[in-house]
């Protein structure tokens, strides 16, 4: 499935599967625990998967099996200056940003579960490897 990977991102989508139990999302996860990947999710994320019929002991307990990166006043300023380098704006991107930029900070080679291919590559650069969900 991957050749020699460090560290996997989850933006919202990601996260969300893996709450839900998605079968394909759920066998990339472990595949990444088998070759000891470190799983990540921007702080920001977390916010995005929270809606009525989430499940909070769930959530709970997948949050203590990833590393949480917080979103600092340094990240968002990196955030911000993928935005603009990039040439998005506006909170439609914001989170983006922030996942974006949590991904490029993490050691190397760095792979993303997300759903927004097309923006993730636009911010990312070909500095992390996008997997579609």
């Amino acid at each position: 499935m991957t050749d020699r990977i460090n560290t996997v991102v989850l933006d919202s989508e990601g996260l969300s599967a893996w709450i839900a139990q998605d079968r394909k999302i759920t066998a990339k996860i472990q595949h990444f625990y088998n070759v000891e990947a470190g799983i990540v999710v921007c702080a920001n994320t977390i916010v995005e998967v929270m809606y009525d019929g989430v499940s909070l002991p769930r959530l709970q307990w997948l949050l203590s099996r990833v590393k949480v990166e917080p979103v600092t006043e340094q990240s968002a300023r990196a955030a911000a200056r993928l935005l603009k380098e990039t040439g998005l704006h506006g909170h439609k991107y914001a989170i983006d940003a922030t996942v974006a930029e949590t991904a490029l900070r993490q050691p190397g080679p760095v792979v993303m579960l997300t759903s927004d291919v097309d923006d993730m590559a636009r911010l990312c650069g070909g500095r992390v490897r996008l997997i579609g969900i």
